[in-house]
């Protein structure tokens, strides 16, 4: 058994919305590649690996040499697919899950979830962004998060939490999807069945949170594009260009 540091970066084919969106080139590089030159600036972690379910990915990889691993298909999630190579690497104690279709994460950012799940006594780190406008405050596909002074999550949800009785100037923080776990609850949380609160919002990490699982934040002052549509892969090209 080891204490490395790893970036897994989960990256499937098939995308309801945008299908094979990993392999689309913008600035004369796949999206997939922009996300693992971003990990492999981060200087907090030992190793990074690509994660697929599909032979044009792992070929995509390669050419640019990238480490990457064949994973099953059937994977409901990148927590499992990750899940499924740590199992593969005793050595690898905080695994951090850097989705692949998140070409503008900083490496500054990966490492302060690294540091985060190696110094916090958290099982889980993640990131989280002021919110700006009432737009994205409203906006159910913008996941809110509420913290203690701690910055320890008190929940997640796709409603705009807090909800305003009174007014003050209070923060609303808006999650990115980016984690880091210890060894231990990576596996504790894969193998937990879907929970209540999980299946009524669509959030995973509320599994660990109803779990009693401790998920610590970082804020952050920037907004990634992540890449869903090819309205995000368009926006993104205008900020490389």
């Amino acid at each position: 058994m080891g204490n490395k540091t790893v970036i897994l970066i989960p990256s499937r084919y098939g995308s309801t919305r945008l299908n094979a969106k990993a392999l689309i080139k913008v600035g004369g590089k796949t999206i997939i590649q922009w996300v693992w030159e971003k990990a492999k600036s981060a200087k907090l972690a030992d190793d990074v690996i690509i994660a697929t379910d599909h032979e044009d990915i792992f070929n995509e990889a390669r050419s640019f040499g990238a480490n990457v691993e064949m994973t099953a298909v059937d994977h409901k999630s990148g927590s499992d697919r990750i899940a499924e190579v740590t199992k593969r690497h005793p050595e690898f104690e905080y695994i951090i899950n850097l989705q692949g279709d998140e070409p503008m994460m900083t490496p500054e950012s990966i490492d302060a979830v690294i540091n985060a799940v190696k110094t916090t006594g958290a099982d889980i780190s993640t990131l989280i962004r002021p919110l700006k406008t009432e737009e994205e405050i409203n906006d159910p596909n913008v996941v809110k998060c509420v913290i203690d002074k701690n910055n320890f999550a008190l929940y997640f949800s796709r409603s705009k939490i807090p909800y305003e009785r009174n007014e003050t100037d209070c923060t609303f923080y808006g999650h990115m999807g980016i984690y880091g776990y210890k060894r231990k609850a990576l596996f504790e949380m894969t193998e937990l069945p879907i929970s209540p609160l999980e299946k009524t919002e669509s959030l995973e990490q509320l599994r660990a949170l109803q779990a009693g699982m401790k998920i610590v934040t970082s804020i952050v002052e920037y907004s990634p594009i992540g890449i869903d549509t090819q309205a995000d892969v368009d926006r993104f090209a205008a900020t490389i260009r």
